[in-house]
């Protein structure tokens, strides 16, 4: 892989080195985005193409949101995935038992813990740990393997938050979770708090859920992996809630590209799960997104096509590690080495003499119609 990442060695100071384990939430966190409804068969479907591109934890979902979230979540516990499946829950009773009956035997149990938060929804800090504490004991009276999730953490009072993860962790969580609920946390900030509740929780495994509200989510959940998490949450696409969750394939190829971090991702099937997915949720992608953009290894640019023919010349990674194609473009910004890539690889006759002419009217058209010449335009002005 290492021949296929053209980043130079400016990174290399700032080297991690390791592996950390993606932990996917698409399932539940993913369909939160706005309009998005997941059939259980689709979300068995996405499950499978999860565990295809090498992610190792899958959660399942919420089963208590409704029937059909039960049904998902029994769906993909049962299809005999490589990965370990997990479930969603808050620390109320009727929740944990629906864990129980599912039999789902690792779950993410959630409470809110900023007071911005627990003033909402009425509850003190005393009756908050309380729950906690109850729901963590059931947990771990039940066989399952709980990881505490402190909703809001990064906007809790700071006393408050070591005491709920001492607390959890005492009343039985084996893993916690650092959730940037509203992505309000720099990755500065990120790095102490990971580092302290890895001390808080003795050198318990931490995981980081972050969102991307304030566009950092990427660099975050980095950042988490510097401090020691041993997790990293996120969905496909970065699909979520408002400005949605962090992108676990941009986190594992940051990780990967940049701080020598493995994390198991198959990144040649990541854009045919991407697409697939985009397919099921009815929402499209920005053409120049990192990893899975549709524009990423097109090239109009005549500047730029004078060096199509040196990959790390033009491009920080190959368009191989990730399953995409290369492809000249045609259009206002295009140069005479566009025209003689694209005639050569539409087996066009048209002499060198030629190419300034066709280049001149390339470019009229591409300005004319405001976008791109097709390869049928291009055949069309070759013949006129």
């Amino acid at each position: 892989m290492p021949d296929l990442i053209w980043t130079g060695s400016l990174n290399d100071r700032y080297r991690i080195g390791g592996r950390v384990g993606l932990y996917d939430t698409t399932l539940r966190d993913g369909e939160q985005t706005v309009g998005v409804v997941l059939s259980p068969e689709e979300k068995l479907e996405i499950a499978r193409l999860l565990d295809g591109l090498g992610i190792e934890r899958i959660e399942a979902g919420f089963p208590r949101v409704s029937e059909e979230d039960r049904r998902a979540v029994e769906l993909v516990a049962g299809a005999g995935l490589k990965a370990e499946v997990w479930g969603f829950s808050r620390a109320v009773p009727a929740d944990l038992e629906l864990l129980v009956e599912v039999g789902v035997s690792h779950s993410v149990i959630e409470s809110p813990i900023s007071d911005l938060k627990l003033e909402a929804i009425g509850v003190s800090r005393e009756k908050m740990l309380d729950r906690i504490a109850s729901a963590m004991r059931f947990a771990a009276e039940h066989g399952i393997h709980a990881a505490f999730f402190g909703v809001d953490s990064t906007r809790a009072e700071p006393g408050f938050y070591r005491q709920v993860y001492e607390t959890a962790v005492e009343a039985g969580a084996k893993e916690v979770a650092v959730v940037d609920t509203l992505g309000i946390a720099s990755p500065e900030a990120v790095t102490d708090l990971v580092g302290a509740t890895l001390q808080y929780v003795d050198g318990l495994p931490v995981h980081f859920h972050g969102h991307n509200d304030f566009g950092v989510a990427t660099a975050s959940a980095v950042a988490a992996v510097r401090a020691g998490a041993t997790w990293v949450h996120g969905t496909i696409n970065g699909m979520g809630e408002r400005a949605g969750n962090a992108d676990l394939g941009e986190i594992a190829l940051a990780l990967r590209a940049l701080y020598g971090v493995e994390t198991g991702l198959r990144f040649d099937r990541i854009r045919t799960a991407s697409a697939r997915i985009q397919e099921l949720s009815g929402y499209g992608l920005a053409p120049w997104k990192p990893l899975t953009g549709e524009t990423l290894f097109r090239r109009e640019s005549g500047a730029v096509a004078s060096q199509f023919h040196d990959p790390p010349s033009i491009e920080p990674y190959s368009s191989e590690l990730v399953g995409a194609e290369r492809a000249i473009v045609l259009g206002k910004k295009s140069g005479l080495d566009s025209i003689r890539i694209k005639v050569d690889e539409l087996g066009l006759d048209v002499p060198e003499e030629r190419w300034p002419e066709l280049l001149a009217r390339v470019k009229e058209l591409g300005t004319s119609k405001g976008g791109l010449v097709t390869d049928d335009e291009l055949r069309d002005l070759v013949n006129a």
